[in-house]
């Protein structure tokens, strides 16, 4: 399905069969519900980073199953789907989110759809779209002009001026607000405000890797861009990225879910993965330049260290801390409640009483080539990267089926 991105994209050789299967269905389980809402077409507004609400709705309650018929990218083959508010809600904020993007080429007149002749339809198309999502969102209890108004502000914010957080404090409203309303679905009030902020820094994080992706492209086309028009060097988006993604481990904590499995998976290792990835790749300091000055970690220089008991997380060692002050950035105005929560200040930094015992080192920087692409090529399969599984060594396993079709 072509109208499938985001930052997040994880494999389900990473995931195991349990979550892989829970992915997957709320993978279909979105599209399907796009469909039987909104038409066919809207299937195309379909998005990894969207599954992620879904998964959070249903993280709070119980997980609803039904059984789907056969479908291409699936292989032809049935599956038990998410079905309910979980997707309905990642649905809506996707179409609407979707049909503001599609707008805004529109009226821009920038790539296919803001050519002659598309532009009258892609227009009608967005507003269509932008209808049955509001139509749905408020059946949800859930006002999706907050997501409006955060796409309609972005302009004005870049033409303003300003830092970089400045730039991406709409992205961060909007993903905020549907995160925040997962706890509002579940029933589960007490979650409101830590996945608020989750929500904030998650959208901090894509905005911030979208920037670092495209920021080769935009230089050569002489495009606007976050990291170029603020003077942001991508070392300090990459230091905001790894800040962000603690910052969201430090909210997880005060969430209550009936099964945060797959949430975690999501927003701790395959969020640190996708930083990884587009860092990477980016074009940036000579190799090394990261990481001068942060401990090598049970991996070696360059690489996420290992959570003890399982891959992918901060081991638990004193010593070795690098000490940044003023931890994270706090979001103007943001009321931090509850028990646990920082009343002012915003959360401690690495190595400060509270925060976190060890900062991970900032991957190695490989080429400027940029990013690599979305869908055809790469990994052993030469045909897919919808996640990064099989870099490194790999034999040329079946690791691409996860990409239900693709290869």
């Amino acid at each position: 399905m072509t109208g499938m991105f985001g930052i997040i994209r994880p494999c389900r050789h990473r995931l195991g069969e349990e979550l892989g299967s829970a992915w997957r269905a709320h993978l279909c389980g979105v599209c399907l519900s796009l469909r039987d809402d909104h038409g066919h077409a809207a299937r195309l507004a379909t998005n990894y980073d969207g599954l992620v609400v879904s998964a959070l709705v249903e993280g709070q309650t119980s997980a609803s199953r039904r059984p789907a018929g056969p479908c291409a990218l699936r292989g032809m083959r049935g599956a038990p789907v998410a079905t309910g508010a979980c997707v309905r809600l990642a649905a809506t904020v996707s179409l609407v989110l979707a049909a503001a993007k599609v707008r805004d080429h529109v009226t821009d007149r920038d790539g296919l759809i803001g050519r002659y002749g598309i532009r009258t339809a892609a227009r009608q198309l967005a507003g269509r779209w932008a209808r049955q999502g509001t139509a749905a969102g408020t059946e949800l209890g859930f006002d999706t002009a907050v997501l409006l108004d955060a796409v309609d502000r972005q302009a004005a914010v870049e033409a303003g001026g300003g830092d970089l957080l400045t730039v991406t404090e709409p992205t961060e409203t909007a993903t905020a607000a549907a995160f925040g309303h997962t706890a509002v679905l579940a029933g589960r009030p007490a979650n409101l405000v830590p996945l608020t902020e989750i929500g904030r820094l998650f959208g901090r994080v894509a905005h911030l890797l979208d920037a670092v992706e495209d920021l080769a492209a935009d230089t050569t086309a002489g495009a606007w861009n976050p990291l170029s028009a603020t003077g942001t060097g991508v070392a300090e988006a990459h230091r905001l990225c790894v800040d962000a993604v603690l910052g969201i481990e430090l909210a997880l904590a005060e969430v209550e879910f009936a099964d945060g499995r797959l949430v975690h998976r999501l927003l701790r290792d395959e969020l640190r993965r996708a930083i990884h990835r587009t860092f990477e790749h980016s074009p940036g300091p000579a190799p090394g330049a990261l990481t001068a000055g942060y401990p090598g970690g049970p991996n070696g220089p360059g690489q996420w260290p290992q959570r003890p008991g399982g891959p992918g997380g901060f081991p638990q060692q004193p010593g070795g801390v690098p000490q940044q002050p003023g931890g994270f950035p706090q979001q103007p105005g943001f009321p931090h409640q509850g028990p646990g929560w920082p009343q002012q200040g915003g959360y401690p930094g690495p190595g400060q009483p509270g925060g976190p015992q060890w900062m991970p080192p900032g991957p190695e920087y490989v080429g400027s080539d940029g990013p690599p692409p979305r869908r055809g090529g790469g990994g052993c399969c030469l045909a897919c990267s919808c996640c990064d599984c099989c870099e490194g060594a790999c034999e040329c396993c079946e690791c691409c089926e996860c990409c239900d079709g693709c290869n």
